[in-house]
């Protein structure tokens, strides 16, 4: 008998793929188990083969819970699309802290779960405890974690596991990402991974070179490159030490992560304009425009605020110390080359300042990085020209504005007013995360600038997030940094999902 179009349907679909999302991710586990084994890592080994045990009976149970949903894919709507997205997040967070937690490197549940979530949303900050001395397959599945949720995870599991993608688009945007690179969403998601995987074979390989000529052993510094690479390009931050970028003591290591990072922070659509050939698009891109501009402004504040305080004391230090942490502040990779305590005891609270502006800007839509975007901050600046132009002209010349972002387009009221909605929505989550630390008793600069980092995707720290800080921010940490990645829209589907269910259960 069809149950299908019963009160249960909705739950039949997203029952259907959350369980393909959770297969395809418990299928990437091999790669952790097969380098554990090569490495005889056993204890690491044990813990991957029960996660991914339990991960694929879950995947499985669910698919087949849903098994109906193959005949009826026409009746995907919108908000499964986003329910998907925003409760497969939840679910994987949970599965893929098992192999923390059972590393014994972590103190709760709450800290291993903080650090995936970390991963996944590109954040890069970490509870983990003695980072120097996990193994390399813990290590991988790390540095994995946040090169898959910088790209996307749910399209990946979706665009490779299923064999028809009819209405992918929607789980596609779901997950925070609507630029279209040809008329198919399967198409578009494989040639974002594949321009991934270009600039990880190319990443990995330069990191690698590099790593051997400042005297790293071949086979650490393959780990080392592919680590830093994966973190750099998905604006990640995760490092495999706890001194971060200054492990390395390189200017070159540096220099190299600095490109990558900035070119994971560009749209996917940008990087497809120019492969294709359309190297104009840099140019006259609105997004583009916006990023250089604000990286410009807040890396000379910066320079002119810590040449004035005399902090450093040259050029070379300058960039080094200064440029680089703007840069990996406003692109949200949050690689750091200074202590944490040192932006509070150096920086000064203009310094300070400038990074949160920096952290909360963000990088481009449709990329891996996080805050409000380059696109939106162009779109509502433009928005204010547009209306300074229409109070300045007659009332009878009705004026058409545009802006160019892959394509022309028209500057929309309603554009308009979603862009402001998101940026009003991340404003919201950044002051809240302050009111939490301060009320937990940390200095206003501080909680402001770890708010900023969290809201923002970002990793960098001043010092607050550390496994000693209260349940509390954890907690809200980890709800800022989900809410942050998804962009708001999909949770909000989620939490109205939830209620509309509780509302039909009581009323029936």
């Amino acid at each position: 008998m069809n149950t299908f179009n019963g009160r249960f349907y909705s739950i039949f679909i997203i029952s259907y793929y959350i369980g393909y999302v959770i297969l395809g991710i418990a299928l990437l586990m091999v790669l952790p188990i097969l380098i554990a084994a090569a490495l005889q890592e056993w204890n690491p080994f044990w813990d991957f083969v029960i996660t991914m045990a339990i991960s694929v009976i879950l995947g499985i149970s669910l698919i087949l819970i849903g098994k109906e949903t193959r005949l009826n894919k026409t009746m995907v709507q919108w908000k499964h699309g986003f329910v998907v997205a925003s409760l497969s997040w939840i679910i994987l967070m949970f599965l893929c802290a098992i192999p923390y937690l059972l590393s014994g490197h972590v103190n709760s549940i709450l800290d291993a779960c903080f650090d995936v979530m970390s991963g996944f949303t590109t954040t890069g900050l970490v509870l983990t405890q003695d980072l120097d001395h996990i193994s390399l397959s813990l290590n991988l599945w790390r540095h994995m974690l946040t090169f898959i949720g910088g790209q996307g995870m749910i399209v990946l599991a979706l665009t490779f596991l299923l064999k028809d993608t009819g209405g992918a688009y929607i789980f596609y945007v779901g997950e925070a990402k609507d630029i279209d690179l040809v008329p198919n969403v399967k198409g578009t998601a494989q040639i974002i991974w594949k321009i991934s995987m270009v600039y990880l074979f190319i990443g990995t390989a330069a990191f690698w070179f590099i790593g051997m000529s400042i005297g790293l052993a071949p086979l650490s510094a393959f780990f080392n490159g592919l680590f830093i690479f994966a973190s750099s390009w998905s604006t990640g931050g995760f490092a495999p030490y706890t001194q971060n970028m200054m492990y390395y003591h390189s200017f070159s290591y540096e220099t190299l992560t600095l490109i990558f990072f900035i070119l994971g922070s560009l749209n996917f659509g940008l990087h497809y304009a120019i492969l294709s050939g359309n190297r104009k698009e840099l140019v006259k891109n609105i997004e583009t425009q916006s990023f250089f501009i604000t990286t410009f402004l807040t890396s000379a504040m910066a320079v002119l605020w810590l040449s004035r305080t005399g902090v450093y004391a040259d050029a070379v230090v300058m960039f080094r110390r200064v440029v680089y942490n703007v840069l990996s502040a406003h692109t949200t990779t949050g690689f750091g080359s200074v202590y944490a305590r040192q932006f509070a005891l150096e920086w000064g609270d203009f310094g300070i300042l400038i990074l949160i502006i920096a952290m909360l800007i963000g990088g481009s839509a449709c990329s891996t990085a996080g805050g409000f975007k380059g696109l939106r901050i162009g779109i509502l600046f433009k928005s204010i020209l547009a209306d300074v132009k229409r109070l300045l002209s007659s009332e009878r010349n009705v004026k058409v504005f545009r802006f160019h972002h892959i394509k022309d387009q028209i500057l929309a009221d309603s554009l308009v007013k979603a862009s402001a909605l998101i940026v009003i929505c991340y404003l919201i989550t950044f002051a809240l995360g302050t009111l939490i630390g301060t009320f937990c008793g940390y200095p206003l600069a501080s909680a402001a600038f770890e708010s900023a980092s969290i809201t923002g995707n970002v990793g960098l720290s001043i010092g607050v997030t550390t496994a000693d800080m209260p349940a509390v921010m954890k907690i809200y940490d980890i709800i800022a940094m989900y809410l942050g990645r998804l962009e708001f829209l999909s949770v909000f589907a989620l939490i109205g999902f939830i209620i509309g269910g509780i509302k039909k259960c009581w009323t029936n």
